[in-house]
């Protein structure tokens, strides 16, 4: 396996528990790797969802995965501020240039002025149902939504302020630097 570095370019794939592909990401600039995580982030970039349909993302993204924890975030620059959007999936893994995990539904949105939401939860009891999620991965999920909220609640992690900020800007500089 070579080694990823700062600065390298990788696709996203998010596969169902299924082992179906749920959805691509064309590009992501790796901001850090390090035994913890990985942050990325990309700008504008094409994302193609499981049926063929493909559309740009409408700004920047700053993203952290985790090696291991059950999710991860999303830190998105919109007009209005900046949200979160955070999914709850496997821990990621790097097959040559492309992050994998499996997704598992739910997610936890967060709002600029702080407040959050979980999303998706009659999806999540759907395909737990449907694809026969073991008991095992209900409880880590289920686990691990509380942690991610915890996350959320002492504002630590990606949550804390600047986090993000600061690595868009490690991303302009990478951008300049290879242009």
């Amino acid at each position: 396996m070579e080694k990823i570095k700062v600065g390298d370019k990788l696709t996203i794939h998010c596969y169902k528990h299924n082992g179906k592909i749920h959805r691509t990401g064309d590009e992501a600039t790796v901001l850090e790797i390090n035994e913890e995580m990985l942050v990325c982030a990309d700008f504008r970039t094409k994302v193609t969802e499981a049926d063929g349909k493909s559309y740009k993302t409408r700004g920047a993204a700053v993203m952290f995965f985790y090696r291991d924890k059950w999710f991860n975030i999303i830190g998105q620059f919109k007009k209005k501020g900046l949200y979160y959007y955070c999914n709850l999936a496997t821990p990621f893994l790097i097959d040559g240039k492309t992050i994998k995990y499996i997704d598992y539904d739910l997610d936890l949105r967060v709002f600029p002025d702080g407040g959050f939401k979980v999303f998706d939860r009659n999806e999540y009891n759907y395909h737990k149902k449907l694809m026969k999620y073991p008991d095992e991965i209900d409880r880590i999920v289920k686990e691990e939504l509380n942690n991610l909220i915890d996350m959320k609640k002492k504002n630590i992690g990606p949550f804390q302020k600047g986090v993000v900020q600061k690595y868009y800007e490690i991303y302009e500089n990478i951008v300049a630097e290879q242009s």
